[in-house]
């Protein structure tokens, strides 16, 4: 890594929600403005306002904030005065997090009238099964402004090979950065303060409550299972509105004790539920690289996770079981997770421990966006600064 390119460098961090709204990507835009900080550069915010914004301001840390107001839907994220805001901004360098919406628009204009660069990280948006959900709308979108945001581009940026693989067969673009996301350090009882034993069979969800979560499935093969008697399913989340109620009205329907839905948790209590639970399950649709594993694996936590979270690494040094997404084969997986003795788990619990404190370690991912924000600055061509 050479930081000299980014001492007193402004890198924009531009998103559709700089708050809880924004789920994991609101996470991993926290995380990226540490590691801007980190490597001497100014991370500058940029997002729509909303209820929570300054509610959460405190885990973007010392990052300026920039909130635009929006109008009309909030799925489509209409900021009459966002251009205006990064234009005022004096940004050497502009790095979008997420697509499909408004944002996408500013951030391409801002492109070209500045002529600096612009990088894109689409975070998981360009997944075949998010393509091929809300089909009219999407179509209206690349029409109105992604097509022109892609071209627009320097680069872009993808978690894993297969979201790579995603944004070619997309945009036509083969020269895409790919940067994992970067976990949390690594908790000090991680660090071997305090011996781990076998938890509690306390199973947690943690995450946007939404369907390609594939929650249903979860409840499904939870009841399926067969599981030890003090076994428990945690439940929590937030979400839209009424994929909230859907789930409220399931859970109340089933009438299983054994499954709790606690809303939303955040700080201590979060952190909790991570160092508690037996594992961490997340048997998706559709991800891009989710923080929630990554928080699980630093607190010595393995997982139970579907290949749609695209951590193959994981399975291959046995830090996650696999599980597919139909409630047959999540119900097999949990049990098979019950079923391993403590020297088994605790190995796992080291596996994941390995994966924190290795290839995703703050350190390791923060000399990985040096290499990449600095060759952009010094205008390398794409894929030439990071690997």
């Amino acid at each position: 890594m050479n930081p000299a390119p980014l001492a007193g460098a402004r890198i924009g961090l531009l998103t559709s929600a700089a708050s809880r709204l924004g789920g994991g990507v609101f996470e991993a835009v926290a995380a990226q403005a540490g590691i801007i900080r980190a490597l001497g550069a100014a991370p500058v915010v940029v997002a729509l306002a909303d209820p929570h914004a300054l509610e959460d301001r405190a885990k973007l840390g010392e990052a300026e904030l920039v909130l635009a107001d929006s109008a009309g839907p909030r799925q489509i994220g209409y900021a009459p005065d966002l251009i205006r805001r990064l234009d005022e901004a004096r940004l050497d360098l502009l790095h979008l997090h997420g697509i499909w919406m408004y944002p996408s628009r500013a951030g391409s204009v801002w492109a070209r009238r500045s002529g600096r660069p612009y990088l894109i990280s689409p975070h998981g948006m360009l997944d075949p099964w998010i393509t091929a959900r809300g089909r009219w709308k999407k179509a209206l979108a690349r029409i109105g402004y992604e097509r022109a945001s892609w071209a627009a581009a320097t680069a872009f940026h993808a978690l894993t090979l297969r979201e790579a693989r995603d944004i070619a067969d997309e945009c036509g673009r083969s020269d895409s950065l790919v940067i994992a996301n970067a976990g949390p350090q690594i908790m000090m009882k991680a660090r071997g303060s305090a011996p781990y034993e076998l938890r509690a069979p306390r199973l947690v969800y943690l995450g946007r409550i939404h369907r390609k979560k594939n929650l249903a499935g979860l409840i499904e093969g939870w009841r399926r299972a067969t599981r030890p008697p003090q076994a428990r399913l945690i439940i929590a989340g937030w979400g839209d509105d009424d994929d909230v109620a859907d789930l409220r009205a399931l859970l109340a329907g089933l009438g299983d004790a054994s499954i709790e839905f606690v809303g939303p948790v955040w700080g201590e209590a979060k952190q909790r539920l991570l160092e508690t639970a037996r594992f961490v399950v997340l048997p998706s649709f559709s991800e891009g690289l989710p923080m929630v594993v990554l928080e699980a694996w630093a607190a010595g936590t393995p997982t139970i996770m579907s290949e749609g979270c695209n951590l193959d690494s994981a399975f291959e040094v046995g830090a996650a079981l696999r599980c597919g997404t139909d409630p047959a084969d999540i119900a097999r997986v949990l049990e098979a997770g019950f079923a391993l003795t403590e020297p088994g788990w605790l190995a796992m619990t080291g596996a994941a421990l390995g994966l924190a404190g290795g290839p995703f370690a703050p350190a390791t991912i923060t000399r990985c966006w040096g290499d990449a924000y600095g060759a952009l600055l010094a205008g390398v061509p794409a894929g030439a600064g990071a690997k």
